[in-house]
């Protein structure tokens, strides 16, 4: 008989990796519960049931759990406020009283590695998730693994590795990163989480995984060597955590709140406390951490990076709910030009391959004037990139953008995620022999519109390059070569 799995956190930086090998799996009736079934890719939505909804929304999570043998629990808070740790309690709560509603027998679960006494607040709350989740043994077993810096294509701690690497060929860091940790490449990480489905345990167990220790600082190095580049790494006494923190985000995709979340995390030793994970799975053996670096550069350098730290979360800050409307925006600047003669299927090729390593045309330099404005202001910036140079889909984030809307050959929406005194959209659609181009924003006070009027004037310069530029990439496509 199949069985039948829950899987929670789809469409975040591991879901959307689990869920990919689930959906593959002949012995699996997959469900899954995810806040937006538009970030869904099609053969998701082939292969798998969807239950739209949220933990904090009983009803839906009853459904969610209706029939499920196993459930693996990917949800946390973070990002969303000062209350992030009372949602995250809340939520495993709920997660936990369904599943006993439902008769589920197994919750799978990943957290992190480290100790309740000097965790940060973050890590503390992701302690006490799994102490909740685990807190019925005589009920319902609970499997809780503990990771500690995870490193494949697109995550959090290998984007910011990667960037302080490929930037600075001298770096002055602080004390921090001579604290040990235990790395582990995300194929091992969704390895360990499919094998717990066929473990029956007699206990609760919590299973610690991990490479063997390394410092920051080594990573650093290891990097470097992977990436073919001499660096000079000089530790100072001086860095404190939150100059640390502006640092990482000036010069890496992160914004200051996830930063200074990690900072936080290594000012701690997060190391293995148990051997379970050799005992209970002897035939996985995590990859040494270089290696997870060289597997991580492959990914990007041949677009084949399925999902990014930014995928998901449990607040705007990186996520999309009903904010993809901009019909009652209260200011528009909207362009329009002529595709007359042109394959639409081509304009809109041209259209997502905006940004990023792409960059914005000819005034690329007055994007970046702005994307460093909101990383001072404590925002993603420009350097957030994109997850592939040539595709995207619904929740992808385009530098400072996130894709709220796609409609193949037809609409692109964009939904502003840099500081703003309001809320804003960039909208692409194809009407017939026309492309319209629109800036959406909704001011919000004075302020909001104080701020629309003076940018105008860089309005009246990128917006309508923007389109020129799009249509005449469409022509140049179409242009037969020289003879």
């Amino acid at each position: 008989m199949k069985q039948s799995v829950l899987l929670t956190g789809a469409t975040g930086y591991i879901g959307r990796r689990l869920e990919k090998v689930l959906r593959e799996r002949e012995d699996i009736t997959l469900r899954l519960l995810v806040r937006n079934t538009k970030k869904l890719t099609s053969k998701t939505l082939q292969h798998a049931e969807i239950v739209e909804g949220d933990t904090f929304r009983t009803a839906e999570l009853r459904q969610a759990l209706a029939g499920v043998d196993a459930a693996i629990y990917l949800i946390h808070s973070m990002g969303t406020g000062r209350d992030f740790s009372h949602l995250d309690r809340i939520s495993a709560e709920n997660f936990l009283t369904t599943c006993l509603e439902q008769g589920v027998k197994k919750i799978i679960y990943l957290g992190g590695l480290g100790l309740s006494e000097s965790a940060s607040a973050h890590l503390a709350s992701r302690i006490e998730t799994g102490e909740i989740l685990a807190s019925q043994p005589a009920r319902i077993r609970t499997i809780w693994f503990r990771a500690g810096v995870i490193i494949g294509s697109g995550s959090t701690s290998f984007e910011i590795i990667r960037h302080l690497v490929e930037k600075l060929p001298v770096m002055i860091t602080p004390r921090w990163v001579a604290t040990l940790t235990q790395p582990i490449g995300i194929d091992d990480v969704i390895a360990y989480l499919t094998a717990a489905l066929t473990l029956e345990p007699q206990e609760n167990l919590v299973i610690d995984i991990g490479a063997p220790p390394m410092t920051f600082l080594e990573m650093l190095r290891q990097t470097a060597l992977a990436m073919g580049f001499r660096r000079w790494i000089l530790p100072v006494p001086i860095l404190s955590p939150r100059l640390s923190s502006y640092w990482l985000t000036l010069l890496t995709p992160v914004p200051f709140k996830v930063g200074a979340a990690l900072v936080e995390g290594l000012k701690s030793e997060t190391l293995m406390q148990n051997d379970h994970a050799q005992q209970f799975f002897p035939e996985i053996q995590p990859i040494p951490f270089q290696q997870a670096v060289l597997q991580a550069i492959h990914e990007l350098e041949n677009d084949l990076v399925l999902s990014r730290w930014c995928d998901s979360s449990p607040g705007v800050v990186c996520d999309i709910s009903e904010q993809e409307d901009p019909s009652a925006s209260i200011f528009r600047d909207v362009r329009t030009i002529s595709i007359a003669g042109m394959d639409p299927e081509q304009v809109f090729a041209s259209i997502i391959g905006i940004g990023g390593e792409s960059g914005w045309f000819k005034y690329t330099f007055l994007w970046k004037l702005r994307g460093w404005m909101d990383k001072a202001a404590g925002g993603y910036g420009l350097n957030r990139g994109r997850r592939n140079a040539t595709d995207l889909r619904i929740g992808d984030a385009l530098d400072f953008w996130k894709v709220a809307d796609l409609v193949p050959n037809k609409r692109l929406l964009l939904l502003a995620q840099m500081k703003l005194p309001g809320k804003a959209w960039l909208e692409f659609d194809l009407q017939h022999d026309t492309l319209v181009q629109t800036a959406h924003f909704i001011p919000h006070g004075l302020l909001g519109r104080l701020y629309w009027y003076a940018v105008l004037p860089f309005h009246s310069l990128v917006f309508p390059d923007l389109c020129r530029k799009i249509v005449a990439r469409t022509a140049d496509r179409n242009r037969p070569p020289f003879p």
